[in-house]
Formats: C-alpha cells, sequence, structure tokens
C-alpha cells in the first residue's frame, strides 16, 4: 500500500512553516509498505497534526494524501472507516482509551471488530508488555505507562497495512520500551506492513529505511 504527500500544508501551520524548511511539509513523497519511516519532529512542528491527517481525523489542510493513489479529500466517512477498518492501525500520543472501560474491555472492543487476534493471544501480549495484572482495572485508574502499554496493544488487534505512531513510547522506560517496539515489529512483519513514527528525538526504535526532519 502507497502513501503519496504532495504539497502537504496545515492551514493552522501555514505561517510558521513558511518560515523554515521541512522534509514532510509543501513537498512531495511516496512511501510504499513494507517501509519503515522515521519522522523527527521538534515541538510544535505539527508531529501530531500529521499524524491525524493522515488517518483522516483533520482536513484542515492544503495539497494532497493518498493512500493508494486515492485521496483522503475525495473519500466520505464511510469509506475512510473503512480504510482504518483494514488499512490503517494508529497509536494515538494521548492513548484515547474509554476511562469507564476496565482494559480488557477497552481492547475487546477493538478485537471484536476484525476477530483477528484471539484472547488467549491478547493475554499473552498483555504478560510480555507487564500489564498482565491489569485486565479487569478500569481506563481511569491505569497509570500512563499502563495506559500506553494497552493502547499499543489495541493497535495491533486489527487488520493493517501501515501502522502510524504519535511518541508512542513517551511514558515508557527503557525497558518497557523496547518490550513494546519489539511486539510492534513482530506483528508489523507478521503483516508485511509499514510503519511510520513521529517523535521528538533521534531513535532507534526500528530499523528505519527512511528518516525525515518534519
Amino acid at each position: 500500500m502507497q502513501l503519496t504527500i504532495q504539497s502537504l500544508i496545515p492551514l493552522p501551520l501555514r505561517e510558521k512553516i513558511s518560515a523554515r524548511r521541512s522534509g514532510i511539509w509543501n513537498t512531495e513523497l511516496h512511501f510504499q509498505a513494507p517501509e519503515y519511516i522515521f519522522i523527527q519532529a521538534p515541538s510544535g512542528t505539527g508531529k501530531t497534526t500529521l499524524i491525524h491527517s493522515l488517518y483522516g481525523l483533520r482536513k484542515d489542510f492544503s495539497g494532497t494524501i493518498a493512500w493508494d493513489e486515492v485521496s483522503m479529500s475525495n473519500k466520505n466517512a464511510e469509506q475512510i472507516a473503512d480504510l482504518r477498518a483494514s488499512n490503517l492501525s494508529v497509536i494515538f500520543q494521548d492513548m484515547r482509551l474509554f476511562p469507564e472501560l476496565s482494559a480488557w474491555e477497552n481492547l475487546e472492543v477493538k478485537r471484536s471488530l476484525s476477530n483477528t487476534v484471539s484472547e488467549q493471544e491478547i493475554t499473552e501480549w498483555m504478560e510480555r508488555l507487564g500489564v498482565g495484572d491489569k485486565k479487569n482495572a478500569l481506563g481511569s485508574t491505569l497509570s500512563y505507562g499502563e495506559q500506553q502499554r494497552i493502547a499499543i496493544i489495541r493497535a495491533l488487534l486489527q487488520p493493517f497495512q501501515w501502522i502510524l505512531m504519535d511518541e508512542p513510547f513517551s511514558h515508557l522506560d527503557k525497558k518497557n520500551t523496547e518490550l513494546a517496539a519489539a511486539l510492534i515489529l513482530e506483528v508489523v512483519q507478521r503483516n508485511n506492513a509499514g510503519l511510520l513514527l513521529a517523535d521528538l528525538d533521534e531513535n532507534a526504535f526500528f530499523p528505519y529505511q527512511k528518516t525525515l526532519f518534519l
């Protein structure tokens, strides 16, 4: 699955972008799964805006975002929902768990939509990431690090050709980051998928083929 970005400029950041050079904004790029892309993005340069735009949550931009040559601007809500359900997964910076549901229920809501991962495998993943004892804990009671690990597992519970990640390890220490990155890479490779990670600082979480500066 190919991602094409052409002359993309988020309208709220137009003036700021015009005053600096960028490897993403107002240029032309083509990414083909299973490429691994790292975008280094200092604070205030539009990292989250980019991820949300690629995922179809924002349309306040000029230029083009196209998946397999079909522009996101030409897709209706149903078509975008279908794209997300079968081709795009995302790890949001703010996790977006349902606070009133348990950790397990947050995962089960996602799993039930595609039924591509077994309950046993979810349990194994929770144990691997050190949150196996948090199944019945409400989302609102989990620490930020626990929420982030549940959000990571949730993103892996659907078919995808690309996974988009916005600071996916920001609340994890080195050991837990390594565990989480290993699980993500395992599932990405299983799907023969691409990954695109945006973060503040240079890192080697994954074997990137391309590094760009926002």
